[in-house]
C-alpha cells in the first residue's frame, strides 16, 4: 500500500464507492430498509439526511497513536483510548455546517491505565461510558495487563480521570486475539467481547472468559438470567473486536477469522459460534452459521455500529467501510466505501461508532505497525452517513 498524503482538505472532498461480493452464510434474506431518517446535529442546529452514502465531511482530530476505543460523554465529546501509549483522550468534535471543514476538534489527555502492558496487538484497548454517568461519572476500560486482560472503571471529573479499580479480572491474555470491545446494551448491562489470546481450544471452554461474549452488570457480577449462570453470553468465538446494537435490540458482532473468512454474527444468549471447529460457514449444527462471512483481505473487521438503518464494519487489513442493510434480525447488501482505489485511502480502519447527533466517528489504524501512516495519521474523520 502507498503512503497515504496530500492535503486533509483534498481528502474531505473526495468520496468513491465500490460494491464488493462476498461469501455468505446463514439465515439471510434481502431486506429493504428505511433511510428516510434526518437526525439533528444538536451541537450546531444543523440537520442533515442520512442516506447511506458516507460522505467524510471533517477530521475530528489527527496524530493520535492508534486510537482504538471510542465513547461518547453527555456533552457529545468522547472518550477515546490509544492502544500503546495507554493514553486516555477527551476529544470535543469540530462544527460542522453544510460544507466539509478543515477544522478540527480539541484533544485533551485526561489520564493513561498504568497498569495496561502494550505489546502486539494487546493495550489499553475498548472504553464505555456509564449510561448514568450524569451521576456516577464513571468510565470503563478494557485494559491488557501481564497478569490478565480485565474491565476496570475509574471516575472522570472534568479533565481529571481518576484511579482504576477492578471490575472484571482473569480474562486469558496474549500478544494477539485480546478482543476487546465494550458496549453497554438497552438491558444496561455491559457486554466484553474476548479473544482466545492464541490458544484456541479456550474457545470451546465454557469455564474460561476467553474466546466469548460477556454480559456482566456495572458491578461486574454475571449479568441475571445468563445462560450459563456465569458471565459468558455467547461462546466460540475466536476475536471479536466489534459489537453493536440496533434498533430492534439484536446484538451483532464482527470477528475476526484466520485465513478462511471474516464473519458477521447476530449474537444470541448461549449460543456456540464454532471456532476453532469451524470458520466461516459450514460444520456441525450445533454451531451457529455466521449471517454473512467475508474473505478476509476484504475486511479483517474490527469496529461496528448501527446508524441509519444500517450496519457500518471498520475492516483493517481491508482497508475500507463496510455498509450492511439490517431489519428485523436480517443482513443484506453488503457494500465497501473508502478502499482506496477510487477515493481517500486511509489506508487500515479501526473503529467506528455512531455520535449523538447521528454521524459517525471512523478512525485510522495506520501507527500499529502494520499499516503505512500517512503524515496525518493517525486520525479520526467524521463521517455524514
Amino acid at each position: 500500500m502507498s503512503t497515504r498524503s496530500g492535503s486533509a482538505l483534498a481528502s474531505l472532498l473526495v468520496l468513491g464507492l465500490v460494491t464488493a461480493g462476498c461469501g455468505q452464510g446463514g439465515n439471510r434474506t434481502d431486506v429493504d430498509v428505511n433511510i428516510a431518517a434526518t437526525p439533528t446535529d444538536t451541537s450546531n442546529g444543523l440537520t442533515f439526511a442520512v442516506d447511506g452514502v458516507p460522505d467524510v465531511v471533517a477530521t475530528v482530530a489527527s496524530g493520535l497513536a492508534t486510537p482504538w476505543g471510542i465513547d461518547f460523554l453527555p456533552d457529545g465529546s468522547a472518550v477515546v483510548t490509544e492502544r500503546d501509549s495507554a493514553r486516555v483522550l477527551v476529544v470535543t468534535p469540530p462544527k460542522v455546517g453544510k460544507e466539509p471543514t478543515t477544522e478540527q476538534g480539541t484533544v485533551v489527555e485526561v489520564g493513561q491505565i498504568p497498569e495496561t502492558d502494550p505489546r502486539g496487538e494487546a493495550g489499553l484497548l475498548g472504553v464505555a461510558v456509564s449510561p448514568s454517568f450524569t451521576t456516577d461519572q464513571l468510565v470503563y476500560f478494557y485494559v491488557c495487563t501481564s497478569e490478565d486482560n480485565r474491565v476496570v472503571r475509574a471516575r472522570l471529573d472534568g479533565d481529571e480521570l481518576g484511579e482504576p479499580e477492578p471490575v472484571l479480572t482473569g480474562i486469558p491474555t496474549g500478544a494477539i486475539h485480546d478482543g476487546g470491545r465494550l458496549a453497554f446494551g438497552p438491558d444496561g448491562n455491559l457486554y466484553v467481547s474476548t479473544g482466545e489470546g492464541g490458544k484456541e481450544q479456550l474457545s470451546q471452554n465454557k469455564k474460561s472468559l476467553a474466546g466469548k461474549i460477556l454480559r456482566i452488570t456495572p458491578d461486574g457480577e454475571p449479568a441475571p438470567d445468563n445462560p450459563f449462570g456465569t458471565a459468558v453470553w455467547s461462546w466460540g468465538h475466536r476475536n471479536v473486536q466489534g459489537l453493536a446494537f440496533d434498533t430492534d435490540g439484536s446484538l451483532w458482532a464482527s470477528e475476526f477469522g484466520k485465513d478462511k473468512a471474516d464473519e458477521l454474527n447476530r449474537i444470541l444468549p448461549g449460543q456456540n459460534y464454532g471456532w476453532p471447529v469451524v470458520e466461516g460457514t459450514g460444520g456441525p449444527k450445533k454451531f451457529t452459521q455466521p449471517d454473512l462471512t467475508w474473505k478476509t483481505g476484504e475486511a479483517s473487521p474490527s469496529g461496528l455500529a448501527y446508524a441509519g438503518g444500517y450496519l457500518w464494519m471498520a475492516a483493517l487489513q481491508g482497508e475500507r467501510l463496510w455498509r450492511i442493510k439490517v431489519a428485523s434480525g436480517q443482513v443484506s447488501d453488503p457494500t465497501a466505501y473508502f478502499d482506496g482505489k477510487t477515493a481517500g485511502d486511509y489506508g487500515r480502519l479501526r473503529t467506528v461508532v455512531r455520535a449523538p447527533d447521528g454521524r459517525l466517528w471512523l478512525t485510522t489504524s495506520n501507527e500499529d505497525g502494520r499499516g503505512t501512516p500517512a503524515p496525518e495519521d493517525d486520525r479520526i474523520l467524521l463521517i455524514e452517513p
